[in-house]
């Protein structure tokens, strides 16, 4: 039997527009158009048979889960392995600011390589642990019964580390992308579809 699995960035917020490095701060919410990027993201969702919506618990993806959910009328649930990556020291910087005050650690933090998947700011995690934390809560929602299609509402970062993890480098994801996984569960295997938008 086959999963299906739509995760998509949360639109436009606050923090992108100020160029910002928002992480786990909750103090980004979503813009005009951001508001208007999820309910284009519902729309590309509205045939795809999705039964939950599962969301990270920052706001601007909980704005964007709960406009999707609502136009779909599906549930909607929070967990905390969806939330963005944490920055640690580098949260709520602007980027210029981090590049000016960490330089080479910040270069490192936004390559795409894979070496660097270990690299953190203080106090943060690395990319890797984001892979590990996704992981792990997307392979329990492929082993429970209860949902064939599932929508994610998350973050840049734990989109583009979802993707490296199954070898498909994409280090910039834009608000409203959708994403689409599907996970075999006779082969226990994880397979990127593409982007349905």
């Amino acid at each position: 039997m086959v999963k299906n699995f739509y995760i998509f960035r949360h639109g436009q917020s606050s923090y992108n527009v100020e160029g910002k490095i928002q992480g786990h701060t909750n103090n980004s919410v979503l813009t005009d158009r951001g508001i208007d990027q999820a309910y284009a993201t519902a729309d590309n969702l509205k045939n795809k048979d999705v039964e939950i919506v599962i969301s990270s618990p920052l706001r601007r993806a909980k704005q964007t889960g709960n406009i999707v959910s609502k136009v779909i009328k599906v549930p909607l649930q929070y967990d905390e392995r969806f939330t963005e990556v944490n920055v640690g020291v580098a949260e709520g910087m602007h980027y210029t600011q981090a590049l000016e005050k960490f330089g080479e650690l910040y270069r490192k933090w936004r390559s795409s390589k894979t070496q660097d998947e270990d690299i953190c700011f203080e106090n943060g995690e690395s990319k890797r642990d984001v892979q590990k934390r996704v992981f792990k809560a997307l392979n329990e929602y492929a082993q429970n019964p209860d949902y064939q299609n599932i929508a994610v509402s998350g973050h840049g970062i734990t989109l583009s580390q979802t993707l490296m993890a199954l070898n498909v480098e994409q280090p910039d994801i834009p608000n409203g992308a959708i994403i689409h996984l599907q996970y075999d569960n006779d082969n226990n295997r994880w397979k990127f579809v593409g982007f349905l938008n």
